[in-house]
């Protein structure tokens, strides 16, 4: 029986050597993804000046968080519908312009209420980019190294960010403000959009979708070898299915599995992101002092990045994401009870370095567990119900913290983490050095 094009073109880019194609892709991938982070980041270190400056309290502050969270559910949820139907590449650049353009209106928002609309808007854009940034990458990558180059667009995009987010409104606060901030996010943003332009489409999803000949076109186009027979065609090469309906009925336990961790992570990551500047100023340190260690512990991230590219590809996803999300619930506790500051510092490097590999472990583990057809949607539904979890999760820590303490706040996040752990063993089978089709085959 004569090959099939999608199984030729899966196989084709599993087994190729790295091409300058693969180096634009994952530039370029990493860069819309550095400024989305950022965005996403930096709200934590722009609250404190919101307030201070009376343009909005502290709770008021944390809707506008949760106003861009909702955005961010439904564009993390709904973009997979259409990513996996019309192409990777469409979906990808309108929904940075989306984000560019509305980050730098919020900025110049009047009004808190214009404000949290425009952060909104922006959050539909940002949520659809994270499933877009490790379904794109990854099927591109050799399978043998596709851990490292997920890692290495992480560190890029997604680890060298955080402790930028927390060192960039440091030194800029006093000269730009938070308006300031955010206008030199979008315009950043918008720049990566125009080159982005130059970006090819996926050639599995184009063989998926009765597209053969143009996927074989980018794979000669990149220097990778043709076909020495001809390839046939099957349903699956030209797959009419609903993506939705593949992961509900062909994945169920995968998505609500990775639904559990998403907003696990999310939730730890993005909730401690934007409220530990300000639990460190409840304990009595300044607002500098309180960014600046928080700076300090955020250089965790790239490490933990660094040690994904070692580790995932050498130990597993799944062994990798368990062991540190359980490590991460136990240096919680440690940050909770720690005396003085040395202390404060070591447990909080600890803690973001084992939660930021277990959380990214899994997140790449969810980008290869659904099959080309399904595979934006499968891993953007469980994203999206993470984001909206997390927009309940922002207020909830302030809400704890005041009634029952910080101690408390740091317990709950513990528990949160092994309940992460235990999904995670649900979420497929390792996917370490197999092909993307070996993991989930695309379904006809």
């Amino acid at each position: 029986m004569a090959q099939t094009i999608q199984d030729f073109v899966g196989k084709t880019l599993d087994d190729a050597p790295i091409t300058p194609t693969h180096i634009k892709v994952i530039a370029l991938i990493a860069a819309g993804y550095f400024f989305d982070i950022l965005d996403l980041i930096v709200l934590g270190a722009l609250i404190p000046d919101m307030v201070a400056t009376k343009f909005a309290t502290q709770t008021e502050a944390g809707l506008i968080g949760s106003a861009t969270l909702v955005g961010l559910f439904i564009g993390s949820f709904g973009q997979g519908q259409f990513t996996d139907r019309i192409g990777r590449k469409t979906v990808y650049q309108f929904n940075l312009l989306l984000f560019g353009v509305f980050t730098i209106l919020g900025a110049l928002a009047p009004s808190l209420t214009l404000l949290a609309v425009c952060r909104f808007i922006a959050g539909i854009g940002l949520g659809a980019e994270q499933p877009l940034t490790f379904t794109y990458a990854g099927e591109y990558s050799p399978k043998r190294i596709r851990g490292r180059i997920l890692a290495i667009v992480h560190f890029i995009g997604g680890a060298c960010v955080w402790p930028i987010a927390f060192l960039f409104p440091l030194l800029f606060r006093d000269t730009l403000g938070w308006r300031g901030i955010w206008i030199v996010i979008g315009i950043g943003a918008l720049i990566v959009f125009v080159f982005r332009f130059t970006l090819p489409e996926s050639p599995r999803w184009l063989a998926t979708h009765g597209k053969g000949d143009e996927a074989l076109k980018i794979l000669k186009d990149m220097g990778l070898p043709g076909p020495k027979e001809t390839l046939s065609t099957d349903a699956a090469s030209d797959t009419k299915t609903d993506p939705f309906m593949v992961v509900f009925r062909e994945f169920p336990s995968r998505v609500i599995a990775g639904m559990v961790c998403f907003s696990a992570f999310f939730g730890v990551a993005i909730g401690l992101g934007a409220w530990l500047p300000s639990i460190m100023n409840a304990k009595g340190f300044t607002i500098t002092k309180s960014l600046t260690y928080t700076f300090g512990m955020t250089l965790a991230v790239p490490c933990a990045s660094l040690f994904m590219m070692y580790a995932l590809d050498k130990i597993g996803r799944k062994k990798t994401s368990v062991t540190t999300f359980i490590c991460a619930g136990v240096m919680a506790i440690a940050f909770a009870n720690a005396q003085t500051d040395t202390q404060l510092l070591v447990a909080g490097f600890i803690m973001i370095f084992f939660y930021q590999v277990a959380g990214n472990a899994m997140q790449i583990f969810a980008s290869e567990v659904f099959p080309t057809n399904a595979r934006a949607s499968g891993f953007g539904m469980a994203a999206g119900v993470g984001r909206l979890m997390t927009a309940w999760i922002l207020p909830t820590i302030l809400w704890i913290q005041t009634g029952y303490g910080t101690t408390t706040v740091f317990v709950c996040i513990a528990a949160v983490l092994l309940i992460a752990a235990f999904s995670v063993t649900q979420m497929g089978p390792e996917s370490r050095q197999k092909g993307l089709d070996e993991v989930a085959q695309p379904t006809a």
